[in-house]
């Protein structure tokens, strides 16, 4: 099972990769994007704290989000960022920006939540 999750690991960075590549056409960089964004951000459609459903998503979205995903992305192109992804997680270090992206967006949705209970509380 550690293997498995390893192996997915790789590929949604290969998938990020891809991204970043010329070669690949715009419709399959915006699909492999929402496929790495999802992977990689702490906001699931379904809560991981609930039980069963909560991983359940991150084991079939993900999943199918990449194999849509490769669908649409030469071979050629995967295989160039597979033999990169190894090296880009050993080089790789933390996101600052993507972690100022993921507070901005939670303090938004807290900030819009609290208003609404605020204007439902002045009602």
């Amino acid at each position: 099972m550690a293997e498995r999750i390893r192996r997915l690991k790789l590929e949604v960075i290969a998938l990020g990769l891809a991204c970043r590549d010329p070669r690949v056409p715009w419709y399959a960089k915006l699909i492999a994007g929402c496929v790495v964004g999802y992977a990689l951000s702490p906001i699931d459609l379904i809560p991981d704290f609930i039980p069963v459903l909560g991983y359940l998503d991150d084991l079939v979205v993900v999943p199918l989000g990449i194999v849509l995903a490769l669908r649409m992305i030469p071979p050629e192109v995967m295989a160039d960022c597979r033999a990169h992804s190894g090296s880009a997680v050993a080089d790789r270090r933390p996101g600052r920006v993507a972690a100022g992206v993921i507070v901005a967006v939670w303090l938004l949705l807290f900030a819009a939540g609290l208003s609404l209970v605020l204007s439902a509380a002045r009602s």
